[in-house]
């Protein structure tokens, strides 16, 4: 009786072991599966570097380990957020801490590169250098995040059709935000792909529409978030809804094509008038360098380079900002 009674325990034991492993390990991936899912899994990270689809986290999980310094300077300024919502449109992983470290760094080095190769009395002129270079960063960035955006409104009227046609063949709104993450490419896939996400993961459908108005700053966005908000709170036909505003959103790009094509005479005039003075002042550097070196060695000739500089740059913005119709 008592070697039955072992016996019985230790299989009761090991059963009740085996069950709490079992347990365990299941509790444990189903929280690996959510972590994965909101923060990215390495393996997902690594496929969607070699594939043309966006597999970005939900949520960006900040270093605090790189550029501590640097951080704490742009949390002082309230520039790391600023940095960062630009880094996010440009569709670019880096980290606010690299940027500013590549800034830092090609200032330094060009500016040690113009003081030494400059001759003494063109020193001062360094400083511009290394700010010139200084800014390629910011205008990489800027570049990528204008190109990115004007990508994702060439995509976004048929989007909206795409899903005013799905929600007529039986589908919800979600379902139709889940669908274009599938059937759409970037960047319009990763942006839906991440409000279908935070809205499945249980965040209202308006604020996850709000945040994705926040992300792509265009206002086509602003409009379709404003549609579906207020065609949830007062109801109506939101599939129609989304036509018409393709529609306009279509129309919106003839008239802006057409604009830019009045437009062109004005901006071919402002870069005329803007290199003719650069063109003119290199070509007397080589015919008669006597002539034009009064602007760099004499105080007057400095101050006069530099009113001309001032009012050359302030002429080429009003014609800039005259010709720069928004529609």
């Amino acid at each position: 009786m008592g070697g039955f009674l072992l016996v019985f325990l230790a299989v009761w034991g090991a059963m009740v072991g085996v069950w709490m492993l079992v347990s365990r390990r299941s509790r444990t991936a189903g929280a690996e599966e959510i972590r994965q899912r909101v923060l990215g899994s390495p393996e997902k990270k690594k496929a969607a570097a070699r594939s043309k689809s966006s597999n970005a986290p939900l949520i960006a999980v900040d270093d605090h380990t790189t550029g501590k310094v640097v951080l704490r300077l742009m949390k002082k300024f309230e520039l790391q957020d600023r940095l960062q919502r630009l880094l996010e449109q440009a569709g670019l992983k880096w980290k606010v801490a690299r940027l500013v470290h590549s800034c830092l760094a090609l200032f330094l080095v060009a500016f040690w590169l113009a003081w030494g190769l400059l001759p003494v009395h063109y020193r001062w002129s360094a400083f511009f250098v290394g700010a010139a270079a200084g800014c390629l960063p910011l205008m990489y960035v800027a570049s990528k995040r204008k190109a990115r955006l004007r990508k994702f409104e060439e995509q976004f009227p048929d989007s909206l059709e795409f899903m005013a046609r799905s929600m007529r063949a039986g589908h919800a709104f979600s379902v139709s935000l889940e669908m274009l993450h599938r059937e759409f490419q970037e960047p319009l896939a990763g942006e839906f792909r991440r409000a279908f996400e935070e809205h499945n993961l249980g965040m209202p459908l308006d604020v996850a529409l709000q945040k994705l108005g926040q992300r792509v700053p265009s206002l086509d966005v602003h409009f379709f978030v404003s549609a579906v908000l207020l065609q949830k709170r007062t109801g109506g036909n939101l599939a129609e809804i989304l036509d018409k505003l393709a529609y306009v959103i279509r129309e919106r790009f003839k008239l802006r094509g057409k604009i830019r094509a009045i437009s062109a005479h004005g901006r071919m005039t402002g870069m005329a008038l803007t290199l003719i003075p650069i063109g003119v002042a290199a070509m007397m550097f080589i015919v008669n360098p006597d002539y034009v070196t009064f602007f760099v060695r004499e105080e007057v000739g400095n101050m006069m380079m530099v009113g001309a500089i001032v009012l050359q740059v302030i002429g080429y913005m009003i014609i800039k900002k005259i010709v720069n119709i928004e529609v």
